[in-house]
């Protein structure tokens, strides 16, 4: 007896604690809807179960509580046939009642009818059944006999009817619940689909957000870098104004001082040889001013004054040519006179200083026709290019002092009506990695300070998308560097 109040008592408190509970769902929709729905389905469909179960589990207490002897066991099997049967009744109430809060909906149509309709009845039959059982079990022991009629109808009905519309209740049940988690995994497919949707939308917005800001980042160098160089070539220009005529003034007028030096000389001559004994004080003064001395000297000085004031034509000629800023449009353009005007410009940096000699530079031009082109741009082109032969030039001095220090600046007409220019240098030459990102924008390789990584990727812009022409890099390690640059003649 004391086994059978155990399992009673155990059963009972499963279903009350465990599976009465999985039924209970707040109401609300979202993610969780979907494990959710699956639970209390399966629940439903376990209580339903039960219920077939509780109805023989009763009859077979009403049974043995008719055939039992015992006084104290009769009190037992009526304690254990009313819990029973009170559970059952608390299920059934639960399932069938449309207002009841543990239940995710409310019984479908189908169900309702098998509950209330014909042929079932089954509410009929459940509340009749409770009804027969709980007057079962509060009849006095003497009524307690094996023909009693409610004891009868309580057998025929657990195995026969009642039996029989729990299993049609069952059954439906565990149809609609297959049809719910069909439709949820459906709906979860849509959601899945919904999900990949979006996150591949993200991600596409992502990336156009990250290519906008690369090229807004692009943008922005270059514009900084472009005015830089409209900067450097309007002070060029306004110096270039400013000394052209002095320079003139005193380049034109250098011819005529030679001649009347000349003039002067010839007759300082005549007057030596035709009056050879001359006054003491002509004498006197002769030597101390080392007339001898003057006169062979005096020429010399003019051909250096000649050829500085030459020189310095050359130089305001140069920064006229690097100083074009306007790109407005393009004009023929001489690309020799441009890598010369730049070299002219950077010749402070090619000569020898006290930790490298002087940066020797080979020129080797063939005829080139005119390049129609942006001036001002290609000029930029070849400052950033010879500067950074030069750097590298300068930190292979460092590295190998007796290293041979040159650029070598070479141009030819190319297939296609296109020319080629050749920059090269006896540097230290770049590794893979370096020369595979050497064109990135903020790329470089200098010291902090020295370097923007701003000049190669500029370069690259102005040839390939200004000018429609390429830029390539031959380049190893200890074997120094070459850019190739290619550009058609005509824009057209």
């Amino acid at each position: 007896m004391a086994l059978k109040s155990c399992v009673s008592t155990s059963y009972r408190h499963l279903v009350e604690s465990e599976v009465l509970r999985m039924a209970v769902l707040s109401n609300y929709f979202n993610l969780e809807e979907i494990t959710t729905a699956r639970k209390v389905s399966a629940a439903v469909i376990n209580i339903s179960g039960r219920q077939r179960m509780l109805s023989q589990r009763s009859a077979f207490f009403c049974m043995r509580l008719v055939c039992s002897q015992n006084a104290a066991e009769r009190a037992k099997l009526r304690e254990n046939l009313l819990e029973t049967i009170d559970l059952m009744e608390k299920s059934h109430r639960d399932l069938i009642n449309s207002d009841s809060s543990q239940l995710l909906s409310r019984p479908s149509p189908t169900v309702k009818a098998m509950y209330f309709d014909a042929p079932l009845y089954l509410d009929k039959q459940v509340r009749e059944y409770i009804d027969r059982t709980k007057t079962l079990a509060q009849l006095p022991d003497a009524q307690l006999r094996p023909d009693n009629p409610h004891l009868l109808y309580i057998v025929a009905a657990a195995g026969g009817e009642l039996l029989s519309a729990f299993d049609a209740v069952v059954s439906q049940y565990q149809q609609e619940s297959e049809i719910e988690q069909f439709e949820i995994d459906l709906k979860q497919v849509e959601l899945y689909q919904e999900s990949c949707a979006a996150t591949s939308k993200a991600q596409a917005q992502a990336a156009e957000i990250d290519r906008a800001l690369r090229e807004l980042k692009q943008t922005q160098a270059q514009l900084m870098h472009s005015e830089k160089m409209s900067s450097l070539g309007a002070l060029m220009a306004s110096i270039v104004h400013e000394i052209n005529n002095p320079v003139s003034f005193i380049y034109g007028n250098l011819s005529h001082a030679e001649i009347y030096t000349q003039d002067l000389l010839h007759l300082l001559r005549l007057y030596q040889q035709y009056y050879p004994n001359p006054r003491t004080e002509i004498k006197e003064q002769s030597e101390e001013i080392e007339l001898d001395f003057l006169v062979d000297d005096l020429p010399k000085v003019m051909s250096s004054m000649q050829m500085g004031a030459e020189r310095i034509r050359e130089i305001v000629k140069s920064m006229g040519t690097f100083s074009r800023t306007d790109n407005s449009k393009m004009t023929q353009c001489d690309l020799h006179d441009s890598i010369d005007s730049t070299i002219l410009i950077l010749r402070n940096r090619l000569n020898s200083k006290t930790d490298r000699p002087e940066i020797e530079i080979v020129k080797n031009y063939e005829k080139l026709p005119g390049v129609e082109c942006y001036a001002g741009q290609i000029n930029q082109v070849f400052m950033n290019l010879i500067s950074n032969a030069i750097d590298a030039l300068d930190e292979a001095a460092q590295n190998q002092p007796h290293r041979a220090l040159k650029i070598s600046i070479r141009t030819e007409v190319a297939e296609g009506d296109r020319v080629k220019v050749r920059i090269a240098d006896t540097g230290s030459g770049m590794t893979a990695e370096v020369k595979e990102r050497m064109f990135e924008q903020f790329f470089t390789t200098k010291a902090i300070g020295k370097g923007t990584g701003l000049g190669l990727s500029i370069v690259y812009k102005i040839l390939v998308e200004n000018h429609r022409g390429t830029l390539g890099c031959e380049s190893e390690p200890g074997k120094g560097t070459e850019f190739i640059i290619e550009l058609p003649v005509k824009q057209t």
